[in-house]
């Protein structure tokens, strides 16, 4: 058994197709399944059964790959060790956020981050809770930040910072007389809405329950829209489509007129989320938790609360 083979099982637990695998690991397809096929009979079990354009983890093939992962994160560590001496705040970080956090939390974090770390490149990406997710058990990024709740095995979090939801309305809507709105007032309302997939969507209509999505009477407008992202659904409120509730972070007035829009908070009690980081158990540069926790801490989120450690 090698750390290559354990390489191989993994990329191919990951991509759930051997071509795809060979290619990431820039080998050969024959050349993968050997090694693979190899280390199954070293075993004595089948870690991977094999169909026609399909290839799932068996039972036992599902604990072999979580351990691989984990002695290849030790390989890794010491190499790290190697690399930087004792300085975890050297080397690449591979940062993940959702759609509805990175766009407004990266600009201000990443030049801190690069300012007090500056031997540690970052590579950054978005993406769906659910996909960060694997991607952080995977070993394909060390750490994530995600609302809560959030929990899965062998996965440590952080709370960060609690963030109140806001209602943002055209400039001429009849709302924004009211100084606060309650859920009520949305009823007959057209909400704009992200699509399936983003767990913001979920957190409004949990907070929310007249935004739910019903179907409009016959010759009205849809009760709900959906839009793709935070800045696209921005855009349709400005267009006059309807309103919409926002993370505070989100809301951005100040990028328009405010001749053509407005905020307005929820009466109490307010609808919020909790933002937290999350990274493996296993992750050997705890230093590194500790700068982005005060690196956050440190960017102007003037809407947003601080969670107190606890």
């Amino acid at each position: 058994m090698t750390l290559t083979e354990l390489r191989y099982i993994v990329a191919v637990a990951r991509e759930k197709h051997f071509g795809q695998a060979a290619k990431a690991c820039n080998i050969s397809q024959p050349t993968l399944s050997v090694a693979v096929k190899k280390l199954e009979d070293e075993l004595g079990v089948q870690i991977f059964e094999r169909r026609v354009n399909e290839v799932t983890l068996t039972p036992i093939g599902e604990r072999i790959v979580q351990q691989a992962q984990l002695v290849l994160e030790s390989a890794e560590t010491v190499k790290s060790v190697a690399s930087h001496g004792k300085n975890q705040l050297a080397g690449p970080l591979r940062i993940g956020a959702i759609y509805t956090i990175g766009p407004y939390l990266f600009p201000e974090l990443i030049p801190i981050l690069r300012t007090l770390a500056p031997d540690m490149p970052l590579v950054v990406e978005e993406n769906y809770t659910t996909n960060l997710s694997s991607k952080l058990k995977n070993g394909e990024l060390d750490v994530i930040i995600i609302a809560l709740p959030y929990k899965e095995q062998g996965i440590v979090t952080l709370p960060l910072y609690k963030e109140p939801f806001v209602v943002l309305l055209p400039a001429s809507h009849p709302l924004t007389q009211r100084k606060t709105i309650k859920s009520e007032h949305l009823e007959n309302e057209t909400v704009l809405l992200l699509g399936a997939g983003h767990c913001f969507r979920e957190h409004v209509l949990e907070a929310c329950p007249a935004c739910v999505p019903r179907s409009g009477i016959e010759g009205d407008l849809p009760h709900t829209v959906e839009g793709g992202s935070l800045e696209t659904i921005r855009h349709m409120v400005v267009s006059g489509l309807g309103v919409t509730v926002l993370p505070c972070t989100a809301a951005g007035a100040d990028r328009y007129s405010q001749r053509l829009l407005e905020i307005r908070r929820f009466a109490n009690p307010v609808p919020s989320r909790r933002i937290a980081l999350a990274w493996r158990v296993s992750f050997p540069r705890p230093k590194v938790i500790d700068l982005l926790r005060d690196s956050i801490a440190a960017c102007q989120l003037s809407c947003v609360s601080r969670i107190k450690p606890g």
